[in-house]
């Protein structure tokens, strides 16, 4: 079994910077892809940044030039830096992982429990 952990989440002013962490522990045979989403009241889970473990990175629009998603491969570890929050930003912040199994080739997909992440003056 695999366990993904996120911290990090927290009230913060706009214009203002958090950083969240997700440690990925476990039966780990490789790391394929790490990623962040959010899900805000009343609103579907939507796509904010995923890494591969070849370092390739993909963002939605709407946080293109403020966040920046990176990871630690020998720690399995993926962090989300947020810049120049917005009230809009606010959401429950999940982190996924698509994990090798000892079977070969095959891969499964994670979740993490989520941290909240909330912007306000």
């Amino acid at each position: 079994q695999v366990q993904l952990v996120e911290s990090g989440g927290g009230l913060v002013q706009p214009g203002g910077s958090l950083r969240l962490s997700c440690v990925a522990s476990g039966s780990i045979f490789g790391m394929h892809a790490m990623g962040w989403y959010r899900q805000a009241p009343g609103k579907q889970r939507e796509l904010v940044a995923t890494i591969t473990s070849g370092g390739s990175t993909n963002y939605a629009d709407f946080v293109k030039g403020r966040f920046t998603i990176s990871a630690d491969n020998a720690k399995n570890t993926a962090y989300l830096q947020m810049d120049s929050l917005k009230p809009e930003d606010t959401a429950v912040y999940y982190c996924d992982a698509t994990i090798g199994t000892a079977v070969p080739g095959l891969r499964r997909r994670y979740w993490g429990q989520g941290t909240q992440v909330t912007v306000s003056s």
